[in-house]
């Protein structure tokens, strides 16, 4: 009895750590990323951006997305809106730079997106590229995951 209690601790403590090791958040493939942890997806001239899983995961529940307007300017690293969740609001920065020409009129009516759909339809903003070699500073998903992982490490 004794060595079957020692198994399934073993077990559980095992469990514990490779759940927590995989990490908490997906990380998609083909996107970039910005240490500030939005996403980027380029299709031609046009750059999608969000905020990543683990940046929801990490504010919890969006209540409020402030959008910027369509053709306003964004710049690499600068801050074009906010997420409000209800620990925290926070700025949301463009890891492009260009100009708005589409947001996401979804999220004023369901910010939620944010989280249950942080890859799809939870994306924030589309920009025309001024610049498409800026991508090519972002991380790709591995160096994004191990920067999360870092990240958490330390708090």
């Amino acid at each position: 009895m004794a060595s079957r209690l020692l198994w399934a601790s073993r077990a559980a403590s095992y469990l514990r750590i490779s759940v927590s090791h995989r990490g908490f958040a997906s990380v998609v493939k083909d996107l970039k990323y910005a240490d500030s942890h939005e996403w980027v997806k380029v299709e031609g001239n046009t750059a999608t951006v969000g905020i990543t899983d683990h940046a929801q995961d990490h504010l919890g529940d969006v209540v409020y997305v402030e959008l910027p307007d369509v053709g306003v300017s964004v710049k690499q690293g600068g801050a074009f809106g906010a997420v409000e969740s209800v620990k925290a609001t926070s700025d949301v920065n463009s890891p492009v730079s260009g100009k708005v020409v589409e947001v996401n009129e979804e999220l004023n009516s369901s910010p939620g997106l944010v989280n249950s759909s942080p890859y799809e339809n939870g994306w924030i903003i589309k920009v025309d590229l001024s610049d498409t070699g800026e991508v090519n500073s972002l991380m790709d998903s591995d160096q994004y995951s191990k920067f999360c992982e870092e990240e958490d490490a330390k708090h």
